[in-house]
């Protein structure tokens, strides 16, 4: 592991020394730290490249603003300055995105949001109150001291998530640590040490002072990661889901109306993991919850039939209603929300046209309803099947391969992904001699239905179409 690290140093150290030759001549000392130092020994160091020193904010941007090519002050509140640097390593031209933080130690008054700020005066002090202990090393420069009062070498070579001091210490400097804990679970696929799983269980209410914007951003990172399941599964045995994602931890006590698994909840993580197989060009975040969160009505739409099966009838379209709350209260974006409601709304609606041959208009209207999330919508369709029945399963995936192959068939003769009226308004306002109101959004609305129903119509054929159709409204 050392030897990788030091590999990767210097592979930046262009950048990294230069920066530390700068912050030495100006009386203060730098240090690569935290997740820089744990992806160095790991072997995947990125372009993102985390320091501490000892030089306060004020003095960090005099050093840093006539070396980079650019800077930024949005964490300088918490002591972090921001900058990007161009640099030549080797044969290629690289562009490194730089925070240099201040030694620091947070606390959470037990009211509030935001952390409190203390500034400190070594960097033993700033380790100590950093998360974990494999986030706790670093390597001074340009000397290349390796730094590790914790252990953290042990745990990263031992693949286990500690706390530098007591667990409880550090969740309550932040408890946005214990969603951390749970990410980084699934970002490096680690285990979690049974005293930090036991404080996570004990503190699991304390999330509920952090805002739901750094919430949204470690829950993002986690079900992006390459692991979600491990990391879903620590938030949910927790209690932690309870807090952040209820919906969840609410579908292990439904099973589903197949009886093909133990509840919702594992089928749900499964689909999770068969969307991830299908995904082109790397992680799809908007996949992924929809995912995550496509059968989150059944827990409200669970009846028992007179047979003894178990129904979860409309569930799609309340699960709906359900993300789009949920994801607002997460304070995600319109658009985001928008898209994954729309994609629960529509997942089961493959299904609703049975086995039989789907007609052009089945083929149209689908297409349709899905608009742009079409690519996805497959994608989701084809996870959903997580039945042990092979048989059952190799139907389904043929059917669905039926179903792609009318839609390629009929986008080549037909502009599937914008259907629209034989006649636009203004034709509408022509043909039937009218003004503009109510009346032609309805007749709009009839050619729409024509064309979803029968394909394309020559012009005569659409205006004696819409003729007959006002002689009725008429009547």
């Amino acid at each position: 592991m050392q030897d990788r690290a030091v590999n990767e140093l210097l592979r930046v150290a262009p950048v990294a020394d230069d920066l530390a030759r700068r912050f030495r001549e100006a009386g203060f000392s730098l240090a690569l730290v935290g997740g820089s130092v744990r992806d160095a020994l790991l072997g995947r160091l990125g372009n993102d490249l985390d320091f501490t020193t000892d030089a306060r904010p004020q003095d960090v941007l005099k050093i840093v603003r006539p070396w980079a090519d650019a800077v930024w002050e949005v964490g300088i509140a918490f002591g972090t300055v921001g900058a990007q640097k161009e640099a030549r390593v080797g044969d290629v031209d690289r562009s490194f995105q730089i925070e240099v933080t201040t030694y620091r130690s947070e606390a959470y008054d037990r009211a509030s949001r935001k952390p409190e700020v203390a500034y400190g005066d070594s960097i033993e002090e700033d380790l100590v109150r950093r998360d974990f202990t494999v986030n706790a090393m670093a390597v001074a420069l340009p000397e290349k001291e390796f730094i590790d009062p914790h252990g953290g070498l042990g745990d990263l070579a031992a693949g286990v998530l500690r706390t530098p001091g007591t667990p409880e210490a550090s969740f309550s400097d932040d408890p946005l640590r214990m969603m951390r804990a749970a990410r980084f679970a699934a970002q490096l696929d680690f285990e979690v040490a049974p005293e930090v799983v036991a404080a996570l269980r004990e503190m699991a209410g304390r999330i509920e002072i952090v805002s739901a914007e750094r919430v949204r951003d470690e829950l993002n990172k986690l079900v992006l990661s390459a692991y979600p399941r491990k990391g879903l599964t620590l938030l949910v045995d927790t209690g932690l889901a309870d807090h952040v994602l209820p919906e969840l931890p609410a579908l292990r006590l439904e099973s589903d109306e197949h009886h093909r698994h133990k509840d919702v909840y594992e089928h749900t993580l499964i689909v999770l993991e068969q969307a991830m197989a299908l995904e082109d060009d790397g992680p799809d975040l908007t996949l992924r919850l929809a995912a995550l969160l496509h059968d989150i009505g059944k827990p409200r739409t669970r009846r028992f039939e007179n047979d003894g099966r178990v129904s979860f009838h409309h569930h799609e379209v309340v699960g709906a209603k359900m993300t789009k709350k949920r994801l607002t209260a997460l304070k995600y974006s319109n658009e985001l929300v928008k898209d994954i409601s729309r994609l629960v709304e529509l997942h089961l609606r493959f299904h609703g046209y049975g086995t039989g041959e789907w007609t052009d208009s089945a083929v149209r209207r689908y297409v349709r309803d899905a608009g742009p999330l079409l690519s996805r919508l497959h994608k989701l369709t084809r996870s959903d099947c997580t039945t042990r029945n092979r048989r059952r399963a190799a139907a389904l995936s043929r059917a669905y391969d039926g179903l792609e192959e009318r839609i390629a068939k009929l986008q080549e003769q037909e502009e599937l992904d914008a259907i629209r009226p034989d006649l636009d308004g203004n034709q509408i306002m022509e043909v039937l001699g009218v003004s503009p109101g109510p009346a032609v959004g309805q007749a709009y609305k009839h050619l729409l239905e024509l064309r979803l129903e029968n394909g394309p119509m020559e012009y005569d054929a659409a205006v004696a179409a819409l003729k007959e159709w006002w002689a009725g409204q008429q009547g």
